[in-house]
């Protein structure tokens, strides 16, 4: 299947190199959407048979930022850099 799509590209004068790349979201991307539905939810965007689903969503996708994203910096802990 994969050859066929690569022919039809080719034969529409489009290099496979050239072809379009699948979107991707980046863990930047993943937070801004946290925000925006907490925002949502905070402006009573969502109706009361959606909240269930709204906060299951948010609460995995808020468990997986978690788990990938550094912790933040502490301004009150000593730098921790190599001594001078």
């Amino acid at each position: 299947m994969e050859n066929q799509e690569q022919a039809q590209l080719v034969s529409d004068g489009v290099a496979p190199s050239d072809a379009p790349k699948p979107p991707e979201l980046s863990i930047a991307d993943l937070q801004n959407i946290r925000t925006i539905i907490d925002a949502a939810s905070k402006r009573g965007a969502f109706g009361a048979a959606e909240l269930s689903s709204v906060g299951t969503t948010f609460d995995r996708l808020n468990a997986f930022l978690n788990s990938v994203a550094p912790p933040p910096a502490d301004p009150a802990a000593p730098p921790t850099g190599p001594a001078a």
